[in-house]
This record gives structure tokens, sequence and C-alpha cells, in this order.
């Protein structure tokens, strides 16, 4: 009953979005919920500012999706939606979409087509982890590490476990508050073998295992909770070494010159894509729905590749990655995926973070009070 239910409201919104958008009856604004810094820059060259340019809408940006599912949970217990679009990565989406938080959306009737005319889905294909989820980009959380702070003959750090290595690469680390990506990197550092890690990290002993890795750092750790606050450890050379998103890495060095190196070894695939939030009014679902198809089509998709080191989710997108925007060098190296970036990586579990989440959260964070 419950599913019966969802289906007709969001066929019922799917067509009072089509018949706003056939009358022109859309909403003059928006506001999109997204990272901030050099992710948000990225959208806003490529999606917002050409969309604005065609309509004469006005987009507001709001930098809250790190506390995305916790803030829809409570618009939606207030029946007050203010956002009308949201990034999220993929555990959240599918977090999102079970809770009702957000619409399903019909990826071929909603999206544009390739240019050769395969359909969004195909195109899309397993980058639609759930029905309410609209992937944008691939992109990994790995490590930046300072330069100029490396002991004199000291080997550059090559990933996530000499982040553990205090005798070789003494000093401050800089991690997220989260507990994703930190347990499969506490298991992984301490010889757990990768298609081991999710089955492990079930257990109560393999979650004991991965906090007494992570109590080897925990006295050196600087926890962040903004991907800006990662970069600017860094910066402030607060911090030997932070993970971080790598589009933000590359911004820092590429464009910023900061005297920071990558260590990829052990990176964390993941996606990231578009929910739509449920209870919209027509005129802002019609709105919505159309700034969607027109920021998800494949030269879009390509075009945010040109101002950061993420990979387009649409297979059709990719050809078309060139060069960086202002200072012409090649984009394809510093993506996630290029394979010497690559040697060594894990695909982020999204299904068994929507599981278990909440519960190591809740661990995580009794933990850091420890």
């Amino acid at each position: 009953m419950k599913l019966t239910k969802t289906l007709l409201a969001t066929s019922y919104l799917t067509l009072t979005a089509t018949m706003a958008v056939s009358d022109g009856h859309m909403a003059s604004e928006m506001t999109i919920v997204s990272w901030g810094g050099a992710y948000t820059a990225s959208q806003q060259a490529a999606y917002h500012d050409p969309y604005m340019e065609n309509t004469g809408i006005a987009i507001i940006n709001d930098d809250s999706s790190s506390e995305g599912i916790a803030k829809m949970r409570a618009m939606n217990e207030a029946g007050n939606i203010t956002w009308d679009l949201v990034d999220l990565e993929a555990a959240d989406a599918i977090r999102a979409c079970d809770e009702g938080l957000a619409l399903e959306i019909d990826h071929d009737a909603d999206l544009a087509a390739a240019p050769d005319g395969t359909s969004a889905s195909e195109d899309f294909g397993d980058m639609i982890v759930s029905e309410c989820f609209i992937p944008q980009i691939v992109f990994s959380t790995t490590f930046g590490y300072r330069t100029d702070m490396l002991a004199d003959g000291a080997v550059a750090p090559k990933g996530a476990c000499d982040v553990f290595d205090l005798e070789t690469y003494p000093g401050r680390r800089g991690l997220n508050r989260q507990p994703i990506a930190n347990m499969e990197w506490a298991l992984l550092c301490d010889g757990v073998a990768y298609e081991d890690v999710y089955d492990i990290l079930e257990t109560e002993q393999g979650q004991e295992q991965a906090f007494a890795m992570l109590d080897t750092i925990k006295s050196e750790t600087i926890w962040w909770s903004s991907a800006a606050e990662s970069i600017q450890l860094l910066a402030d050379g607060e911090v030997f070494m932070a993970s971080s998103y790598n589009g933000r890495l590359f911004a820092a060095i590429v464009e910023q010159d900061q005297p920071f190196g990558m260590a990829w070894n052990w990176q964390m695939f993941d996606l990231d894509g578009w929910v739509v939030p449920a209870g919209l009014s027509e005129e802002r679902l019609a709105r919505t729905m159309d700034f969607l198809n027109f920021a998800t089509d494949t030269q879009r998709l390509a075009d945010q590749a040109k101002y950061i080191s993420y990979g387009p989710a649409r297979a059709s997108s990719a050809p078309l990655v060139g060069k960086h925007a202002t200072l012409g060098i090649d984009m394809a190296p510093h993506m996630p995926t290029d394979p010497n970036n690559a040697e060594n990586t894990f695909v982020n579990n999204y299904e068994w973070w929507a599981d278990y989440r909440d519960d190591l959260d809740a661990k995580f964070q009794a933990w850091l009070a420890q």
C-alpha cells in the first residue's frame, strides 16, 4: 500500500510538473544545495550560469550538503521544504529515497538522451544506484600532504596507510568527522583484504578492530566537517596530511599553487548526484525538472570537468573531457580513474552504508568523545 501511494504521488507530481512546463508556469527562483568551495564553483560555471542566462531566473546556492539528510528530515517533519535540489553522495541518496524524502525519477522521461539517441538510463548505467538518484560525477576521497614538511630524504607518502605511520611521517593528520572511509582505511591498513572489508565491518569485532587502528593516530588527528576545512588545515600547515576530495586537492595544487602533493593509494571511489526533495509545489517542481534536464545532458556534465577533476557520470560525456577552462592543461591525468592514480582503490559500498550509517555514526561520535 505504501509503495502504491508513493508511485501514485510520484506519477501525479510528474504529470503536474509536465503540465506546468507546457504552460510556462515555473518558479522564477531556485535554491540548490551543494558542498561549497571549488565544487560549487564548478557547478556554477557549468550549469547555473548558463541556465540563468537562458532563463533569466535566480539560483541561490546553499552549502549544506554535508548536513543534507538531517535537514531534509527536519524540513519534511515540519512540512516546510525550502530546498529545490540537493547534491548528495550515493549512500545518502539511497537513504533519502528509502525514507521518502526524495522523489523517484523517470530517468528516460525526465532527462535528455545522449547525442546519439542512447537513453539516459543506459548512458548513466550502473551509476543509477537509486530510483531517486541522478548521477553527476565520479570522485574520490584521497590524501593530500605538505611537500615542504617532508623530512630531508624522506620518500613522499603514497596513500592512506601512510597516515598510520607516525614514525616515518610525524605530524598532525586531518580526517573527516564521520565513519565512511576512515573505517575502511583502518581495516585495510591493518591487513584486512579488500574483498573482506565490509563483511568484517558488519561485526562487532571488526568495528572494534577499526577503532583500535584509529586509536593509534587519534591523538595526532584534527577532525574536519567540511571539505573546505581539510584544505584550510593543509594550507595553514596545521596538519602534514589530510583526507580530502580529489577535486579540492586538484584546485589547491594546480589553481592556487599550494605546496601539496597527492597520495592516491587506497583512494575511495564514490558517486555524487542530485535528488529532488519530496513536497515541492507544482511551480517549483516544474522549474527543478527543467533545470535537471538541462544540467545533466552529455555536454553539461563534460563541461563541469573543465573546472574540477571529477569524472562525468554519463558514458557519452567521458570522450568530451578536454582541457582546463582557464589553465589549458589536460584534465584526464588528474581524474581519479586515470590508471596512474588508480593502482589500489576501493569503491564505497553505497547500499551497505545506507543500511549501517546511522548505527556507525552514533558509534563513531561516541568514540570521538572518549
